[in-house]
């Protein structure tokens, strides 16, 4: 059996949340600043974790991508990294962090054989961090980049979700940090999940508007995709050793090639990030589901994933759920 949706479309990535928690309180992610959590007993195990990792790999899946919330507030994180590596037929793990505690487990990360990771940085200015984030870690979070890279991860994704009238202004400045760092500079439209209002619509900014605003800068070379690259159109300015790419979820959507699924902390599976459906495949696991029987449910929430998403010309919905509780 293979994870291939009713669309043709093969599902050989999958997404966890192993928690909903976040040291954070960024603006695009937690709008309400102090949101309910799950209770420890409705967050998944790392027991029931790895059971329907393992699952999902013989289902096809290749790819995980370990993500919160900030994965790294939940203790034994980077044991559970190295179970997963070493998963026969897994052949790449990654980590979503925000960076704030990232310093202080690189090694542990590096020892359980991950290399790579995607931090979130929506800005490079002290104040202006703090801003968005409700807290004063920049130092901390630049700090945890630069031994990223010294520690010989790669590629080290820098993501800078793009906020029209509050961090456009950056995009500039962001981008060369690519002339002076091997780091992937990852320039992603704002999406308005659980905002609960289309004027939020009014704050995503196109990529091909970011993209005009570094033709100062010089030639973008296109960089053909790799092997285990997700939705980003990748280039790099003339000398650079490191690289910009553009994911455009809103104005140039990759839905038709969309090869994932997400697992919440909660215990839900999610076909799409922008949508409303979903399959609790907790309360099965939990009532003694056989691996056979939480297979079957693999298998139905791929066949419910939807050709495009919410957001697409012709779609009126906004997702309810908050960004924090899905596993963006």
């Amino acid at each position: 059996m293979q994870l291939i949706d009713s669309h043709g479309r093969r599902l050989d990535y999958l997404r966890i949340s192993v928690t909903d928690r976040c040291n954070l309180r960024c603006l695009y992610c937690m709008p309400d600043g102090n949101p309910a959590h799950f209770g420890p007993d409705a967050v998944l195990t790392y027991e029931e974790l790895f059971r329907l990792v393992r699952i999902a790999v013989q289902l096809g899946v290749t790819k995980v991508r370990l993500t919160g919330g900030e994965p790294l507030v939940r203790r034994s994180i980077t044991e559970f990294s190295a179970r997963l590596t070493a998963l026969d037929g897994l052949r790449d793990v990654s980590l979503t962090t925000n960076g704030v505690f990232l310093r202080d487990n690189l090694e542990k990360l590096r020892k359980s054989g991950l290399r790579r990771i995607n931090i979130s940085l929506d800005t490079l200015h002290r104040e202006r961090f703090r801003q968005l984030t409700g807290s004063d870690f920049f130092g901390q979070v630049w700090e945890g980049i630069k031994l990223a890279g010294e520690l010989g991860f790669h590629p080290v994704k820098i993501n800078m979700v793009v906020i029209k009238g509050i961090n456009d202004d950056e995009v500039s400045e962001m981008a060369k940090l690519s002339l002076r760092h091997p780091f992937h500079i990852r320039f992603i439209e704002y999406m308005p999940v659980g905002l609960g209002g289309r004027r939020a619509l009014l704050h995503s900014l196109p990529a091909s508007l970011i993209k005009a605003r570094l033709r100062h800068l010089g030639e973008l070379v296109p960089i053909p995709k790799g092997e285990f690259d997700g939705p980003a159109k990748r280039y790099r300015l003339a000398g650079a050793p490191g690289e910009i790419g553009f994911i455009s979820p809103m104005s140039q959507h990759f839905c038709e090639s969309c090869n994932r699924l997400r697992l919440t902390a909660g215990g839900y599976l999610m076909p799409c990030l922008l949508s409303e459906v979903r399959e609790d495949i907790k309360g099965p696991l939990r009532r003694g589901a056989t691996d056979q029987e939480l297979a079957g449910i693999f298998l139905k929430a791929a066949l419910r994933k939807n050709r495009e998403h919410c957001l697409t010309p012709g779609n009126q919905g906004l997702p309810s759920a908050k960004m924090h509780a899905i596993g963006g």
